[in-house]
């Protein structure tokens, strides 16, 4: 992984995940705002 020859590949990788793990965050904070009275 540390030496892919296609950085461009890696980094697009990387904001893949987080931005996953944004997508996450968000999807939870909007359940937990609809279900809290």
């Amino acid at each position: 992984m540390a030496l892919d020859p296609n950085p461009q590949n890696g980094q697009k990788k990387l904001l893949l995940v987080l931005g996953a793990m944004l997508a996450i965050t968000v999807i939870i904070a909007v359940i937990a705002s609809i279900a809290s009275p």
